[in-house]
């Protein structure tokens, strides 16, 4: 276990990259249970309060963690105490700022609403997409390449180009999720690039406004999507998260709360 460790994690340098994952996790991980505990009224802790009754969401410790852990990093080095001390600060503040990912693209305090849940879809990718390069993907696929690839710049040109335009392709036909795994794993990439675009992207109001069977076909695909997956992915997300306000007073059969 120690040589494996040693091998995987300390030669290659991805102790800062470890550590970053760690505290990220643990950090949203504290502070779901916090909030939650604070909503159902258990437990000491209680919502912080500025002069003139204004809240203070975690979002803004979070940013300052951010920032002085990713100027900590950047003028450390790679090894060492500092730069481990440096990780740990950066991914506490990403796993606040995350968790608050949908306040901030709102600008709105929608932390229990049903806006809510693209907080933890963010996390959730966010932490996949970390454990991705911490597994030793590389971006756009240059992992994949040999050394003499590598020293070849018209053949590692060629790849990262064309890995590019997948993962452009896939954007474009609404396919977010897929587009950025695809920038660790290319093949996830081309799998978006060639499978039909979802409702509502810009591939579909691009490419398939004359083509009334690939519309046909399109939709049919993403009613049948949603009803198989929408159930369990909104189990999960409670599961993590914890339950918007609407459906706890709908669970409870009382009338929703007031916006």
């Amino acid at each position: 276990m120690g040589s494996w460790f040693h091998q995987n994690f300390v030669e290659p340098g991805k102790i800062p990259m470890l550590l970053v994952l760690a505290s990220f996790v643990l950090t949203f991980a504290i502070t779901r249970m916090i909030t939650r505990l604070i909503r159902a009224g258990k437990g000491p802790f209680r919502n912080i309060g500025g002069s003139g009754g204004t809240h203070i969401h975690h979002v803004v410790p979070g940013v300052v963690l951010m920032v002085v852990g990713g100027f900590g990093a950047v003028g450390s080095s790679r090894s060492g105490v500092g730069a481990a001390v440096c990780a740990v600060i950066f991914g506490i503040g990403a796993g606040l700022v995350l968790d608050e990912f949908a306040l901030i693209l709102h600008l709105d305090d929608v932390y229990w609403s049903e806006q809510g849940r693209q907080s933890v879809e963010v996390v959730v990718l966010a932490a996949a997409l970390a454990l991705l390069v911490l597994s030793g993907f590389s971006p756009l696929g240059v992992d994949s390449l040999s050394e003499e690839e590598r020293q070849d710049r018209t053949s590692l040109l060629l790849t990262l180009s064309s890995s590019f335009v997948f993962v452009l392709i896939t954007l474009s036909k609404g396919k977010l999720w897929m587009a950025l795994v695809g920038t660790l794993v290319p093949p996830v990439a081309i799998v978006g690039a060639l499978r039909l675009a979802r409702p509502c992207s810009v591939w579909a109001r691009r490419f398939y406004r004359r083509r009334h069977r690939a519309r046909a076909r399109m939709t049919l695909r993403e009613y049948r999507r949603v009803r198989r997956w929408s159930a369990p992915r909104r189990r999960v997300q409670d599961w993590i998260g914890g339950a918007p306000d609407d459906e706890l007073a709908q669970r409870a059969g009382a009338p929703d709360p007031p916006r």
